[in-house]
């Protein structure tokens, strides 16, 4: 009797497991299928608020730094507008010292103006071009204006020498053009010592403490290339 019982509860259980088998594997082939199925609208919402976020992050960056915002392409299209027409960051301030000398003779006679000059110099970028993001498949790259020379403001200049020659004298104009002089290698020199370059690393620096992204953000400073 029991032997009997143990083969009518086999017989019993085969069917209800192949059965109880054959809805896991449809269930479990349902599940995979609607995922793959959703699987670019998934992507494309991720991407979308990556997007947003890292767009958001620019946007705020540039109104803390600057109290004002540039505008922000994301892949060719307008994510925000300046705020204003005229936006200029500036973030290095360095002071340059510069001389220069002017020797003159004429029929024997020699003028000399010799003069030193000191400037705040100021490097940053120009805010009228616009900042571009563009979202590749391994990489987000964020394009900006590369760093220039914004500004100087004179803070003293000392004459070291003016002599004149017996016929041979300094003239208004010379002393006028010896001054014009010293602001243009005051520039030159701020580009040499790499001041621009300075401004980069600093808001490369600060753009990367406030971007947040969960794929490599690489940034580029120089002018998008050209379209063909």
């Amino acid at each position: 009797m029991k032997s009997a019982t143990r083969d009518l509860r086999a017989r019993i259980s085969w069917p209800a497991g192949l059965t109880l088998v054959a809805l896991v594997a449809a269930a479990l082939i349902a599940f995979i299928f609607l995922r793959l199925e959703s699987w670019p609208a998934r992507t494309t919402h991720q991407t979308t608020d990556e997007l947003e976020r890292v767009g958001r992050d620019l946007r705020d960056a540039f109104v803390d730094l600057a109290h004002l915002q540039p505008r922000i392409t994301i892949n060719n299209r307008v994510y925000v507008e300046r705020t204003r027409e005229l936006a200029e960051l500036a973030l290095m301030t360095r002071q340059i010292e510069v001389e220069h000398e002017m020797l003159h003779t004429w029929a024997g006679s020699t003028k000399r103006v010799q003069l030193h000059g000191t400037f705040a110099v100021k490097a940053g970028f120009d805010l009228q071009k616009d900042v571009a993001v563009d979202f590749g498949e391994n990489e987000i790259t964020v394009r900006l204006p590369q760093a220039r020379i914004l500004g100087l403001e004179q803070v003293n200049v000392d004459v070291l020498a003016f002599e004149n020659g017996l016929w041979n004298r300094i003239s208004a104009e010379d002393v006028q053009t010896e001054l014009a002089t010293l602001p243009q290698l005051a520039h030159a020199k701020a580009e040499q010592t790499g001041l621009p370059a300075a401004a980069e690393q600093v808001l490369q620096k600060q753009l990367r403490e406030r971007l947040h992204s969960g794929r490599p953000i690489r940034l580029i400073f120089g002018d998008a290339p050209a379209k063909p």
